[in-house]
């Protein structure tokens, strides 16, 4: 009875531990990303390598869903004003493509498809942009993507060593939104830990230079 008092005991101040440090971790990242996170109007004239546009869920229609809609419109609205290169980097499985839905939804608002790159690849926010950096060469990026989320994007390109800033993409209430904010603050743990280490992606990083034509991303190898 005693060691399983004992035992009980060491689990909760564990678990005090664990409570304790998730939330300074947390805590750490937007103390420390908050400043790379700018406007619209902050960054038109800033030079970057590529937009990096983080991809989520497309409906079964090739349709995108409305936070990644929202993604997309802000790339626009950035482009239009400071055209530069576009990185669209999501999952593309095999009955499953966001990056596809991504470009075309760019395309068909008028900006250059030669302008557009696709990272088939990017199965996570680690991946996206470790591949930025390492397979298309970008060493200043401009991140796109939802506030709550952008915080670990801009942490784990400060990890890389390169320059990164960041334009949130808001607008609507998400549903779900109460899961995304619980799940993110684990998902900053894990790439905490990643970047102490910055495992190398396993996909293909045949490298594709920005300065070449987007058109050559469209297929997956």
């Amino acid at each position: 009875m005693k060691f399983i008092k004992i035992f009980v005991k060491i689990l909760i101040l564990l678990a005090g531990f664990f409570v304790i440090g998730t939330f300074l971790l947390n805590e750490f990242f937007y103390f420390t990303e908050k400043r790379s996170i700018k406007s619209e109007e902050e960054v038109k004239d800033e030079d970057v390598d590529a937009i990096l546009v983080l991809g989520c869920s497309v409906y079964s229609n090739m349709k995108p869903s409305s936070m990644l809609e929202e993604r997309l419109n802000k790339v626009i609205e950035i482009y239009n004003n400071n055209p530069t290169k576009i990185i669209v980097s999501g999952d593309h499985s095999d009955y499953y493509n966001e990056v596809e839905v991504m470009k075309n939804y760019l395309v068909e608002a008028g900006i250059p498809s030669t302008d557009i790159f696709m990272d088939h690849e990017g199965y996570s926010t680690y991946a996206s942009v470790y591949r930025a950096v390492k397979k298309f060469g970008a060493e200043r990026l401009l991140i796109i993507t939802q506030e709550y989320h952008l915080y670990r994007a801009l942490y784990i390109a400060d990890a890389m060593g390169i320059e990164a800033i960041g334009v949130a993409a808001e607008g609507s209430k998400y549903k779900g939104q109460i899961w995304r904010d619980i799940r993110e603050i684990f998902a900053r743990d894990k790439d905490f830990i990643q970047c102490i280490f910055l495992p190398k992606d396993k996909g293909d990083l045949t490298f594709v230079s920005l300065a070449s034509n987007g058109d050559a991303t469209n297929e997956k190898e």
